[in-house]
């Protein structure tokens, strides 16, 4: 028997998810609340324990309604991984579940987002990628040694000798600056950005397990990152640039600094984000750093292949405006 359950308002969920080992940021209340905030999406989960009992497994999703790319159920959108919180016979038979759902409700699919390449039953592998994890269990120093001698560790001199400053925080000045930058970095990449409101609730419900980082060079911003924090994991969920400063080391020095933080902090690993198996330059960028590569992949019920990306050069060519209003209208159609 299963039950499905509302993850944001059932408080059983959140202190479900603080204590289960091998729960993430994406499984979190606030995570959901804010893909719904945002994007309008309903959040729900899947367990086999009954009402009025702890549970003891589950797996969220998000319902994503569209007349563009159809109605189906994500676990979960814009997260770069999401692994079920069951195991054994419970998690064969929550699958069945959801299978169950897709076919009576005729949804395009279902969707699945464990951060490991093991197969899991009844569904099919959509969309195979790469997730790199830093640990962080070793000596500063040792972590340090693992940076890239010229790639990491020489861009990191180079910022401190040129007087990079960094500011951390959640204001709306550094939002605004990091936004900036991420509007100019997806334009350079071909891709719209996602609207600032996802940006906004992402820090005002994040609180602070949210933060941004902004390097400065003479005041003007060249750099951020987003940084998100679960338990003992950092999540390098945002990075952005001026391509045109790149080599004063902006990015390093701020991973650098979130990478020394964590460690001051008793965290135990950096989670640097998914890549796609064909973005080799940003691969390599993470693999500078030491990080372990790990494949993954995205399971769907019924098989399908993955959708297209909206990555087109058109994208590099248009005023900023524009983009803006084009990322605003289309990211809740994509997840």
């Amino acid at each position: 028997m299963h039950f499905w359950i509302d993850p944001v308002k059932d408080p059983r969920w959140e202190e479900f998810v603080n204590r289960h080992p091998d729960s993430s940021i994406f499984h979190t209340p606030e995570w959901l609340s804010v893909l719904q905030q945002t994007y309008g999406y309903a959040p729900a989960a899947i367990t086999t324990s009954p009402p009025g009992s702890d549970l003891t497994n589950g797996i969220p999703f998000c319902s994503v309604h569209s007349v563009f790319t159809g109605t189906r159920l994500v676990s979960l959108p814009f997260s770069d991984h999401c692994r079920p919180l069951a195991v054994g016979d419970e998690l064969s038979e929550l699958i069945q579940a959801i299978r169950e759902t897709s076919s009576r409700d005729r949804l395009k699919y279902i969707e699945l987002r464990p951060p490991e390449s093991s197969l899991l039953p009844g569904v099919f592998p959509a969309l195979h990628s790469i997730v790199h994890i830093l640990d962080l269990s070793p000596s500063l120093n040792d972590i340090i040694r693992g940076f890239h001698s010229s790639c990491v560790r020489r861009k990191i001199r180079r910022a401190e000798r040129e007087g990079l400053t960094i500011d951390v925080g959640r204001s709306k000045a550094l939002l605004d600056d990091f936004y900036n930058l991420q509007v100019v970095t997806r334009r350079r990449h071909g891709l719209p950005p996602q609207p600032q409101q996802w940006f906004r609730n992402l820090l005002a419900t994040m609180g602070e397990k949210a933060t941004i980082r902004v390097a400065r060079l003479h005041d003007r911003p060249i750099a951020a990152i987003l940084i998100l924090r679960h338990k003992q994991t950092a999540v390098y969920k945002y990075g952005c640039s001026l391509a045109s400063e790149n080599r004063r080391g902006g990015m390093q020095l701020l991973l650098c600094r979130a990478i020394e933080e964590a460690k001051a902090q008793g965290i135990r690993e950096m989670d640097l984000g998914r890549c796609g198996i064909k973005d080799i330059g940003l691969a390599k960028f993470k693999e500078r750093w030491g990080a372990e590569r790990r494949e993954m992949a995205y399971f769907r019920y019924p098989e399908q292949q993955n959708q297209t990306s909206p990555r087109s050069d058109l994208f590099t060519r248009l005023p900023k405006p524009v983009l803006i209003t084009i990322g605003r209208m289309l990211y809740r159609h994509l997840a």
